[in-house]
């Protein structure tokens, strides 16, 4: 019993959360801005020290 609502409430998240960014390759934008906003902050720190 308990499996099955953990598995809903899952399930219900994932689409929650693709249907934010739509399409799978909405997700790896999402992701690559992630990794060139960490870079920028990254090469400002490095570039003040």
């Amino acid at each position: 019993m308990y499996k099955k609502i953990i598995s809903l409430l899952f399930a219900m998240m994932m689409l929650l959360s693709l249907a934010g960014c739509n399409t799978f390759k909405g997700v790896g934008k999402d992701v690559q801005s992630g990794g060139e906003a960490i870079t920028t902050g990254a090469t400002r720190v490095s570039d003040s020290l």
